[in-house]
């Protein structure tokens, strides 16, 4: 048996959701809570297992409700149940402590396995957020990798090749002075601290091997 609380400020969407958890057979609806305070208060109050947490609420939003419940009682597990899938959402939420991240066009049966799924420990993320998630950050990556200059580029090939400074400088027809100038910069940009970290950087975005 998973009880459940809901936290959502229209009182619309908790009637539906409470209609339909009741109609399941291991899953008991312990309380309501219409804005973040309320959600702390009987969070600790109930002690639910799974807390269908909103994000907009008046009074506290559901990620700052969510900080506080996932510190007090870390045993309670929150899904984060929000019409938002951008990242300016899913990110915090998920920083803040939300095992899982649901969006209210679920399907109930599929509500059913998430609140199941977050209740055994497992992170959950649905896949319209995930999508949106992925594509801002493969956006950030790829401006990244523009607001390289061309040599710096090409020197960030050879260190993802795994040469010295002195080599680089010989292969690029600079001097090594430069290729540190060059190499401090990239670091700079790519917001990494050493040189391995940024051939990683070079791998995993196919800047090695046949990149014009």
């Amino acid at each position: 048996m998973v009880r459940v609380l809901i936290a959502d400020d229209h009182h619309v969407v908790r009637r539906g959701l409470v209609f339909f958890l009741k109609t399941q057979a291991d899953i008991e609806m312990v309380g309501e809570a219409s804005n973040g305070v309320e959600a702390i208060e009987l969070a600790e109050k109930l002690m639910p297992d799974v807390i269908l947490m909103d994000i907009m609420m008046p009074e506290l939003n559901g990620i700052e409700a969510t900080k506080v419940i996932v510190k007090k009682f870390p045993q309670i597990k929150v899904l984060v149940l929000t019409s938002f899938s951008d990242q300016d959402h899913v990110i915090p939420a998920l920083e803040a402590g939300a095992t899982g991240y649901q969006l209210k066009d679920v399907q109930p049966d599929e509500l059913v396995r998430s609140i199941k799924e977050v209740m055994n420990g497992q992170n959950l993320l649905h896949p319209k957020a995930t999508t949106q998630v992925l594509s801002n950050m493969n956006r950030e990556r790829q401006n990244t990798i523009y607001s390289l200059t061309r040599r710096e580029r090409d020197v960030l090939k050879e260190i993802a090749n795994g040469k010295s400074n002195k080599e680089i400088a010989s292969s690029l027809f600079i001097t090594e002075k430069t290729v540190k100038t060059h190499v401090s910069n990239l670091l700079s940009k790519l917001g990494v601290s050493d040189r391995t970290q940024a051939a990683l950087y070079a791998v995993k975005n196919g800047m090695v091997d046949g990149e014009n």
